[in-house]
């Protein structure tokens, strides 16, 4: 008995006309084609956690020399008082020498003549009133670096697990500003403005990563002498919100559907990867929130960051 060709084409076939053969070589190309759409799904997401990552080794790299400034100018000033405290020293010890010889001698007017010309040529009472101040300028120095270190440290998290946790976004934003200020101090002034939050469960090392992005990008659109960059924050129901604008250039309606494409950027070559907004929206998806931005050319961009105060876990997938 010779086989004929079917007349009706598979896929219009119901199942119960279906041979068994013809249903395991369906179920088969399913079963395939799952796999290799699982496969492909994590390997975006590897693409897509290394993004991340080698935008932010850009970024802090192109801040690196900023940061740098930032450490160096206190330390420069600490170093200066210690060489200066040392030449007070100096004298101070040349002033107990002299009247450790005196002892001996303490009838004789040549060696007390002596003793209160020193101490006139080397102006006792100036440097008891100055060391201190020294130490004081000395102390304060060493403190700003403290500071600017510890806000590297809170902006990366580098010595926290990359775990959901309840926070104040207005520290985070601040040791962010303390971190993007060479960026920002001969630009723009920054002004705050910010109503009370609570704490907000999210990913803190993220969020920052957000914020220096929006912050770097509002200084760079400033292109007059000197702009204004604004920040407010506020609580909308269940959510908060942080908007960042800045008094720059603006963004041109074309180029309004464009900024959030991976790799698009209007900045010179060398200055910007294109993928810092891309990230930072993906970011705030990730955390179950939303960017807006508003722009006007010559008047400046507003960007809008809302995201929910209580994180909710995505659902498991079934097995």
């Amino acid at each position: 008995m010779t086989s004929t060709a079917l007349s009706t084409p598979v896929h219009e076939m119901t199942l119960s006309e279906m041979s068994d053969q013809q249903i395991r070589s369906i179920v088969g190309e399913l079963i395939k084609a799952n796999s290799d759409l699982k496969e492909l799904n994590t390997r975006l997401s590897d693409a897509q956690n290394k993004l991340i990552q080698s935008e932010k080794l850009a970024s802090i790299g192109q801040l690196a020399a900023g940061v740098a400034h930032e450490i160096n100018n206190p330390i420069g000033f600490i170093f200066s008082n210690f060489g200066t405290l040392e030449q007070y020293l100096d004298d101070l010890f040349q002033m107990l020498d002299a009247y450790e010889e005196a002892e001996a001698h303490i009838g004789n007017g040549d060696a007390l003549a002596r003793i209160r010309t020193l101490k006139a040529e080397l102006d006792i009472e100036y440097l008891k009133d100055d060391i201190p101040n020294l130490m004081r300028e000395s102390r304060d120095g060493i403190q700003r670096v403290r500071k600017i270190v510890q806000d590297l440290k809170d902006f990366s998290r580098v010595d926290a697990r990359q775990e959901w946790e309840s926070v104040d976004l207005h520290a985070g934003i601040d040791s962010t500003l303390n971190i993007v200020n060479n960026e920002i101090k001969y630009k723009a002034e920054v002004v705050k403005n910010y109503g009370p939050l609570p704490e907000v469960q999210c990913l803190p090392s993220e969020m920052n990563q957000v914020f220096m992005n929006l912050l770097v990008n509002a200084a760079h659109a400033i292109t007059s002498e000197r702009g204004t960059i604004t920040i407010t924050t506020g609580v909308e129901g269940p959510q908060v919100w942080v908007e960042i604008a800045d008094t720059g250039s603006g963004i041109s309606p074309e180029n309004m559907q464009r900024i959030f494409d991976p790799f698009f950027t209007t900045k010179p070559v060398g200055k910007g990867t294109g993928l810092g907004l891309s990230l930072s929206y993906g970011i705030v998806q990730k955390h179950g929130g939303r960017m807006e931005v508003s722009s006007e050319i010559g008047v400046g961009t507003r960007f809008r960051v809302t995201i929910p105060i209580e994180h909710e876990p995505a659902p498991q997938a079934a097995a």
